[in-house]
């Protein structure tokens, strides 16, 4: 078994110990809710010091423990001080050597991130006692003093119907809107047609340009003809070649994960409408 598809023996015995609690039986919390209680979080470690801010985080019946959201802090050795996860068998571990289930050392990059910018986010991948998958995760991370004060959230990958029912969302609302309202709705990352690793593209069909590009609108107006993947697919010009009869077409490739950071292999259903090309993809395992 390679480092890459296993977990090492202190992350092991860190996920079987901190996940048995009973706040993870609750519902999964966004990343809005996260975010909100990471700053939360971090006000009251500031006005309150370390030890008052750790036992009020190690506190599961508190405030700081909702749905499957609590507040971690390690110190920049990478020992535990507080978690809402598991107190009794967390505070006092070092994790400083712990990686996680793609061997990405998470601790230290914590460490690291937050030593560089003050503060920031960590992505891994970790297992979700809820649905016992090993998911993507991504933690707001912050320095207070000499400590690292975080909360995290689990971003599940999204499945082929769940890339289909968007696509049709999309299509939906470019029909009744019109292709303006539609890109600047497919550009919002707040909006609902980008949720985790799912986002809607379009390319304008007279330019080859992109119209919108949900996970990165910076690209609206730029050449999508020309776009190859990692491995040098002509990937858009496939999917136009592939929808010239009308139908809906599949087109695989390799893109970057949102949610991972990595270049993993992307499926995307794509449709004609209007004049454009409109898309949405999930990443495969």
């Amino acid at each position: 078994m390679t480092r890459r598809h296993s977990l090492n023996c202190t992350a092991a015995a860190l996920l079987g110990l901190s996940l048995m609690t009973g706040a993870f039986a609750a519902d999964r919390g966004t990343p809005r809710e996260a975010r909100a209680l990471f700053d939360q979080a971090v006000k009251y470690m500031q006005a309150n010091g370390p030890e008052r801010s750790f036992a009020a985080f190690n506190n599961q019946k508190g405030k700081f423990v909702s749905k499957d959201l609590y507040v971690f802090v390690i110190d920049n050795k990478g020992t535990y001080h507080a978690s809402g996860a598991a107190p009794e068998t967390l505070v006092g571990l070092n994790v400083l050597g712990t990686t996680d289930a793609a061997g990405n050392p998470l601790f230290r990059d914590m460490i690291e991130t937050t030593a560089r910018n003050g503060e920031g986010q960590v992505r891994y991948m970790w297992l979700n006692r809820q649905t016992n998958h090993v998911e993507p995760k991504v933690s707001y991370v912050s320095k207070v003093n000499d400590y690292v004060v975080g909360v995290g959230y689990f971003a599940p990958r999204s499945t082929a119907a769940d890339a289909q029912k968007m696509l049709t969302r999309a299509i939906a609302y470019a029909k009744t809107e019109g292709l303006d309202k539609a890109n600047a709705a497919f550009n919002d990352r707040h909006g609902v047609f980008v949720q985790n690793d799912l986002y809607v593209f379009a390319v304008d069909l007279a330019s080859g340009n992109f119209s919108a590009m949900g996970m990165n609108p910076t690209l609206t107006g730029k050449d999508a003809v020309g776009l190859t993947d990692a491995e040098g697919h002509a990937i858009v010009k496939e999917m136009i070649d592939k929808t010239a009869s009308g139908e809906e077409a599949v087109v695989d490739y390799v893109w970057r994960n949102p949610v991972t950071n990595a270049v993993e292999k992307k499926r995307s259903y794509v449709r004609r409408e209007g004049g454009a090309l409109i898309g949405v993809g999930y990443y495969q395992e």
